[in-house]
């Protein structure tokens, strides 16, 4: 018998934007529809974010740092790209 999340074929989530990254999307925040099974690479993909990345840019899921690209996001999950920061 089918679970009633067998038959979603899409995901709604929420991207976070901070700092410079915000500045260069112009915008804080978006909510964005995916297909259900995307994982944090395609999204970087989609929104070109390699760039923000390999300057040393993190991305967090739900607020916990993502070091694996090929985790799955979730419905209702919250996406944030963080640009390097350093403590003092």
């Amino acid at each position: 018998m089918e679970g009633i999340d067998d038959n979603i074929k899409s995901i709604k989530i929420k991207i976070l934007f901070f700092g410079y990254i915000s500045e260069s999307f112009g915008l804080r925040s978006i909510d964005v529809v995916l297909e259900k099974g995307t994982t944090v690479n395609q999204l970087i993909k989609r929104f070109q974010l390699s760039d923000f990345l390999k300057s040393g840019s993190k991305i967090s899921v739900n607020d916990i740092f993502c070091e694996d690209l090929d985790t799955i996001i979730h419905d209702s999950s919250e996406v944030a790209i963080l640009p390097p920061f350093s403590g003092g």
